[in-house]
C-alpha cells in the first residue's frame, strides 16, 4: 500500500537481514510500513539470527525482536526469550499470522508460534 494512504499511525517493522519478497508482502498489510534501517524507529524488527538480538536492542531498546524460524529446535523458544526477543515465529507461515505476531509483539505480548514449540 503506498505511503500516502497509509494510517497515520503505521507499525514500523525492520528486517534484518533485508528480504525484498517478504518486505512486499508485509508492506502490502494496510498498517504496516517496512522500514529500511533502525534509523527509522521500527516498533518491531524480524531477524533470522538469535545472536543479532542483543545487537538489535542495543541500537534501539524499546524496539521489539522477533526471531524467523524454518522449524523448530530443542530450546530454540526459550533461546531466543532469554536474547532478549519478544518471541519466534516461523519464517515460511502465511504473511497474515506473520503480520499477527508483528502486531502483538508491537503490543508487548511475547509470540511463539504454536509450530515452532518444542514436541
Amino acid at each position: 500500500m503506498p505511503v500516502s494512504q497509509r494510517p497515520a499511525r503505521s507499525l514500523r517493522v525492520l528486517l534484518d537481514p533485508p528480504n525484498p519478497a517478504l518486505s512486499v508482502l508485509l508492506g502490502l498489510q494496510p498498517d504496516i510500513e517496512v522500514v529500511a534501517s533502525a534509523m527509522f524507529r521500527p516498533a518491531v524488527a524480524l531477524t533470522e539470527s538469535v545472536d543479532r538480538v542483543p545487537e538489535l536492542l542495543a541500537e534501539d531498546p524499546e524496539c521489539r525482536i522477533l526471531v524467523l524460524a524454518g522449524s523448530a529446535h530443542p530450546g530454540l523458544a526459550e533461546a531466543v526469550l532469554a536474547a532478549g526477543a519478544a518471541g519466534l515465529v516461523l519464517r515460511d507461515g502465511p504473511v497474515e499470522d506473520l503480520a499477527d505476531s508483528v502486531r502483538r509483539a508491537s503490543r508487548g505480548e511475547s509470540v511463539v508460534d504454536p509450530a515452532l514449540e518444542a514436541p
